[in-house]
């Protein structure tokens, strides 16, 4: 059966999606925590130069496969690998990230909706409490409700297609994401006391700086800029020839960044504020989002209103990331299985429940299920962050560097006459540097999860 394959409208299409995969619920608060955790100004440092060129380097390499192989990651890797085995298998880790991802990232969704909902009417002493947010992942069925809300919404996106549906969602969302983010960002900074998290965030600090530093803004490049996840092969695929990859890529990396650094600006200033100084308050996770924050909301003025704009913000992060993760998945079903759009979308739909319910129940009813001592969503998010992704990297670099070739990827970003401003920085990342990063946050990840190491 053939499918006729979508594509962006232009360069802004891609950009915008693109950035909307990557500005989701890893920039809006798990940035600010590993700032905090690390060091602030100097952990800011080092991300931005791993931005500028690991990210760099594998996105322009991601982005370059899908476009010159017109196919999603499996397709992909079987065309440039000439059906090597081990090769196809990178192709099909590749794919399968998403699909294992946005079940319990929808989950997690569905949380951001239901704090969206009760800041419109609920007390904020209520949200705030201690146990407002364990009752409701604790309590039965209502975050399973939520959860569904939440797929709904990303499948009726998905149903649409790329140009009416990702491209124009991403086209609305993303600058209101931005217009919020600054909004906030500027409430929060002038709270009192608020200059002191400013100046902890934006000002290095040599004396915080240590390895880990490094590891941490490594593996949070993975989270930030959709790394490895399958989409921006997905996403090169649908990028017309005459749109410059090297320019799109760099406008991305900006994109990504400025929410990242505006996310920091919003949480760490309110919450050195909220805290009188006390970064140790900045706690990863859940915990952040849905117990500090509402917490930091309830002492403001205006907390209402910026507590729903702040879920707003979250929601539509949220959203975007989500909507990509299903894209990726349902383009791999229609170049490997030709199945129609309507066909991959529906099978998504029924495993983004069937693995989603697992999550979202699983701290409930079926909390007395563990897999390795982990509730089913900790435990997907191990697998497909800290073993599934570096692994998947891996793959492109091999890939690139073995069978692809270096200059093909040169070739397919130059096409046109488009530019390739840091072709050398690319060169020397994908060859030698790349690999060994992975490798590095492969094995630290895992030791972390198994207490072999602290992060």
């Amino acid at each position: 059966m053939e499918h006729n394959r979508g594509s962006f409208s232009g360069k802004l299409g891609f950009v915008l999606s693109a950035a909307g995969a990557s500005v989701g619920l890893g920039n809006i608060w798990r940035f600010p925590y590993l700032a905090a955790k690390y060091g602030g100004g100097i952990f800011l440092i080092v991300y931005i130069l791993l931005a500028l060129t690991f990210g760099y380097t594998m996105i322009i390499a991601e982005t370059a496969i899908g476009r010159a192989s017109q196919k999603s990651p499996v397709g992909a890797f079987r065309l440039f690998g000439k059906n090597n085995k081990s090769m196809l298998a990178g192709g099909w880790v590749n794919a399968i990230i998403p699909v294992l991802i946005v079940p319990y990232y929808s989950v997690i969704g569905g949380w951001v909706c239901k704090y969206l909902s009760v800041y419109l009417y609920k007390d904020l002493q209520e949200i705030a409490s201690d146990t407002f947010f364990t009752d409701f992942i604790t309590g039965g069925f209502s975050a399973e409700i939520w959860f569904i809300i939440f797929i709904a919404l990303v499948l009726a996106v998905i149903y649409m297609g790329v140009e009416n549906g990702i491209e124009r969602v991403s086209r609305f969302m993303m600058p209101v994401l931005v217009v919020l983010a600054v909004v906030i960002c500027i409430y929060s900074v002038t709270r009192p006391g608020a200059m002191a998290g400013v100046k902890y965030f934006l000002v290095p600090d040599f004396r915080h700086f240590s390895w880990m530093t490094v590891v941490s803004a490594m593996g949070q490049m993975f989270y930030s800029l959709s790394i490895a996840m399958g989409i921006l092969i997905t996403f090169g695929s649908y990028m017309k020839k005459e749109v410059s990859i090297d320019t799109s890529t760099e406008q991305v990396e900006i994109f990504d960044t400025a929410i990242a650094i505006l996310a920091g600006l919003m949480i760490i200033p309110a919450v050195f504020a909220f805290s009188a100084g006390d970064p140790q308050t900045l706690k990863a996770g859940p915990s952040l989002m849905f117990i500090t924050m509402p917490k930091i909301f309830a002492s403001m003025g205006f907390g209402r209103i910026i507590g729903i704009l702040f879920f707003v913000l979250v929601f539509f992060a949220a959203l975007t990331s989500a909507i990509a993760l299903t894209e990726s998945a349902v383009s791999t079903f229609s170049d490997e299985f030709h199945w129609s759009r309507r066909k991959g979308t529906t099978f998504m739909a029924v495993v983004m429940l069937v693995l989603g319910s697992l999550s979202s129940l699983g701290y409930g009813p079926l909390s007395f299920i563990e897999i390795i001592g982990m509730p089913f969503l900790d435990f997907f998010d191990f697998l497909t962050n800290s073993v599934m992704m570096p692994i998947a990297a891996l793959a492109i670099c091999l890939l690139v560097t073995r069978h692809m070739g270096i200059a093909a990827v040169e070739a397919e970003v130059e096409q046109n006459g488009h530019g390739f401003h840091r072709k050398n920085v690319f060169r020397f990342m994908i060859r030698y540097i790349c690999p060994i990063f992975i490798l590095v946050i492969l094995i630290s990840s895992i030791a972390s999860a198994f207490w072999w190491i602290k992060m």
